[in-house]
């Protein structure tokens, strides 16, 4: 089946994911390309309409990015967001300026009388999120100004003929009012979408080219116990049955009691599981490491280990499958260019060469809402389908300082408290994560009259939709003192709980 695809060509804007997302939020499937994907690769997708994004730069810079030349002649629908509205400006001959302040966060634009569909039924005054440090002065001739703020003379315009659309806010973020309206119009209204997208029809897509693609051959998956990887070989053994042989690694870095509920949660599905439990070989390697980079490339390589010696024990297996997602191939094809490092990846570096395996890699169009919904209908429990994103080096990079068994314990327990104390509240759908941190930093208490120098906990809990950006969740005060008085007087050695209200940015979620 052929979808209706609106494509985004990416300009670097730090939102441009979410572009897409809120366009498949509307059943209208969308996909990223770089801004200089070649014309004929455009062509061959055949979309309904094109979107050009935001980004960081000015057309006034050398070696601004534009988009292929031949984009203004495919005949569909043009949108233009911010950055993408000033390369429309300047391809049709109005005037981009420098603005005498760059205006960054709420604005207010007020539409004009001159009726645009983008902004069909939704309200002549709205609170949107600005980026931008250049203005449109002038409008390309032929274009009406569909709305101006207090800043820009400028702030939308249209061109009914040419189909041609531009913003200078971003529709797809939440801080916009009714942004999510702008771009179903743009997609329903001008693109003439049906909203052909859904969860259900894509699993029936992906089981007939999983066929195709596997034939009579055999797949081996790594299973981390989290949703991706789960939802990747449910889908995969769809398909192709006890062809597909799971392998999950027990690096003793999880959560309280997660390796035994993950063997029985897998065996009840009926997939074929090897359990490979590599406890001792891990934390041996990871005993007196401090620094998280040199975690997580420990832990990466210890798997690596693990997984081929218990694949090649397979026999002949032709193909590996990941639970790679969409955010993961836009950030392989990024446009923006070298940055420093962050954090690696518990993926970085693959498996080695010698392992001669093809990728099937189901889940690669999805982004992680998706995947929970595919989850769902392929008939995984609610619970599971729902639960919080588990860092891939697991524990390690919640237990600051080394890493050692006793430490483990101590951060497995209080974790344990807060995932147990979140679900009582009723919030752990509420909040993005909330979790237990242990800190190297011990203090003094007092506990049954006696001195006591003990651990600390951090206890951390976000909101957010994707990821990309969180805020401290403002837990009731109620519920952090049971969580404190349960951890402080359940886990021997911990005797003080601090809570984490920093935002992202500029923190990260996870310590480390």
């Amino acid at each position: 089946m052929t979808h209706q695809t609106i494509l985004v060509l990416d300009f670097g804007s730090q939102y441009t994911q979410l572009i897409a997302r809120r366009l498949r939020e509307l059943s209208v499937y969308s996909e990223i390309l770089p801004f200089n994907t070649p014309l004929e690769e455009v062509r061959r997708r055949s979309p309904v309409g094109l979107i050009l994004s935001g980004g960081p730069r000015s057309l006034s810079e050398d070696g601004a990015p534009r988009p292929p030349a031949g984009i203004w002649d495919l005949g569909i629908p043009l949108l233009g967001i911010c950055y993408g509205m000033q390369v429309i400006t300047e391809h049709f001959g109005g005037t981009v300026a420098k603005a005498s302040h760059r205006e960054f966060g709420h604005a207010v634009i007020d539409t004009t009388t001159s009726a645009s569909p983008i902004f069909a039924s939704v309200p002549s005054s709205l609170r949107v999120w600005a980026s931008h440090g250049d203005f449109v002065s002038k409008a390309p001739a032929g274009f009406a100004v569909s709305a101006t703020s207090a800043n820009a003379p400028v702030a939308a315009m249209h061109d009914d003929a040419r189909r041609c659309y531009a913003l200078l806010f971003h529709p797809e973020v939440v801080h916009t009012e009714h942004g999510g309206d702008l771009l179903k119009n743009f997609a329903f209204g001008v693109c003439g979408c049906t909203g052909d997208w859904t969860m259900a029809g894509f699993v029936e897509e992906s089981v007939a080219r999983i066929r195709a693609q596997v034939g009579p051959r055999r797949v081996v998956c790594g299973l981390s116990g989290g949703v991706d990887s789960t939802v990747a070989a449910l889908l995969i053994h769809k398909a192709i049955g006890d062809q597909l042989t799971c392998i999950f690694v027990d690096n003793g870095l999880l959560r309280l009691n997660e390796a035994t509920q993950v063997r029985e949660r897998f065996q009840r599905l009926g997939l074929n599981l090897v359990f490979a439990d590599a406890v001792d070989l891990f934390l041996d390697r990871l005993e007196g490491i401090s620094d998280p980079e040199q975690k997580r490339k420990i832990i990466g390589a210890a798997f690596i280990d693990v997984f081929e010696q218990e694949a090649l024990a397979l026999g002949d297996v032709a193909f590996l499958a990941q639970g790679t997602l969409y955010p993961d191939v836009i950030e392989s094809v990024s446009v923006r260019g070298p940055s420093a490092v962050i954090k690696s990846h518990h993926n970085v570096g693959g498996l080695p060469e010698r392992m001669k395996f093809a990728l099937v890699e189901p889940l690669r169009e999805l982004f992680k809402d998706e995947v929970r919904a595919v989850g769902t209908t392929l008939g995984l429990e609610d619970e599971f389908v729902w639960r919080q994103p588990f860092p891939g080096p697991g524990l390690a990079v919640r237990l600051l300082g080394p890493i050692s068994r006793p430490k483990l314990d101590l951060l497995q327990r209080a974790d344990a408290i807060v995932a147990d104390e979140i679900r009582k509240a009723g919030l752990y759908r509420k909040v993005w994560q909330s979790f237990a941190v242990l800190l190297p930093v011990q203090s003094v208490g007092v506990m049954g009259d006696e001195r006591t120098y003990e651990y600390t906990i951090a206890v951390r809990a976000v909101e957010s939709r994707d990821g990309m950006t969180a805020d401290w969740a403002r837990l009731p005060h109620d519920v952090l003192a049971t969580i404190s008085s349960r951890i402080v007087n359940e886990v021997r050695g911990i005797n003080r709980v601090v809570y984490d209200i920093s935002s992202k940015p500029p923190a990260t979620i996870e310590w480390e």
